[in-house]
């Protein structure tokens, strides 16, 4: 059984991998997601990252499908008190920003798609600097005082935002952020570390990082004279360009071929040994993706295999 990882100072205990239900509504139909997360659950998984405006991009959606399909999951499975949900406030189309009206509305409306009466771990999904602090700090307390959250947490956030939020909600003896949702990979690793992760480690945060595997790019299918048909094909092979994308896919495939392991798994691999790093989120859109990111809760590089492709991805 993988042990399953504290989040931040939460009393969270969370699968090494979340699974991204952005492609929920947008590329997996409800039958695939299903399927999905079915295959995830029965693997030990037990992490769901989602947001209020997933999918509102596609034609056709309005926001909020992933969180729906989720709901309807847990619902037909009856395992909720086995599920930890992750979802997000701030980029819905009919709930936009992070005033104390909007947050309390956004998350009434997700709770109803999830079908559920709590969300686990609430995401201000992007900062809105025109809305003060204490405003969307009071807020999010009152929906934990209320029992509707259990933890809450920031992503898209500067580090001078996070620290003034902190430390707000210590002197008001508020709910405080518990975790934080960077976006943060191989090939960037400049979004994270730095203020936001010196922050984390002070303050207790645990970091939950999307783009992960940097829209596809670090599963390792990416390679000059390729093409892809992907959703995200474009934002991923941009990195075939760059001299550190190269450096990076060498030294991805020589520790793969060392473990016997996917590109994809070493890659997360790296994100998992990283301080702060409690679970690094990936989505997969068939159930044929999902191995090599589930594997990542076994995988153990060693001391120079990290410091290895820390070098190649300076």
């Amino acid at each position: 059984m993988t042990s399953l990882r504290k989040l931040g100072s939460s009393d969270l205990e969370v699968f090494p991998l979340s699974l991204g239900g952005n492609v929920f509504g947008w590329t997996a139909d409800e039958t695939t997601s299903f399927a999905v997360l079915d295959a995830y659950a029965a693997a030990g998984g037990n992490f769901l990252d989602t947001a209020d405006a997933y999918s509102a991009w596609v034609e056709g959606n309005s926001g909020g499908e992933s969180e729906t399909i989720i709901g309807n999951w847990v619902k037909k499975r009856g395992n909720r008190d086995d599920i930890v949900i992750a979802t997000k406030v701030s980029q819905h189309p009919d709930f936009p920003g992070l005033t104390a009206a909007n947050i309390k509305a956004a998350a009434d409306a997700s709770l109803r798609r999830l079908g559920t009466d709590h969300i686990d771990l609430y995401y201000t999904h992007f900062d809105k600097t025109e809305v003060p602090v204490a405003e969307i700090v009071g807020a999010l307390d009152e929906l934990v005082k209320a029992g509707k959250v259990r933890h809450i947490a920031a992503s898209n956030i500067s580090p001078e935002r996070l620290q003034e939020s902190l430390e707000f909600s210590d002197r008001e003896g508020l709910a405080r952020y518990v975790a934080l949702q960077p976006h943060y990979n191989l090939v960037s690793r400049d979004t994270y570390e730095g203020g936001l992760q010196d922050l984390a480690a002070r303050f207790g945060l645990a970091a939950v990082p999307y783009y992960a595997l940097a829209s596809g790019f670090l599963t390792g299918k990416y390679r000059p004279g390729t093409t892809v048909e992907s959703a995200r094909a474009a934002g991923a092979a941009k990195h075939l360009d760059t001299e550190r994308g190269q450096k990076v896919l060498t030294a991805l495939d020589e520790i793969a071929q060392a473990h016997d392991a996917q590109v994809a798994t070493v890659a997360l691999a790296w994100l998992a040994a990283q301080p702060t790093v409690a679970a690094p989120i990936a989505s997969a859109r068939t159930i044929e993706q999902l191995p090599a990111l589930l594997e990542v809760a076994e995988l153990h590089l060693t001391d120079a295999e990290v410091t290895r492709l820390t070098q190649a991805s300076a």
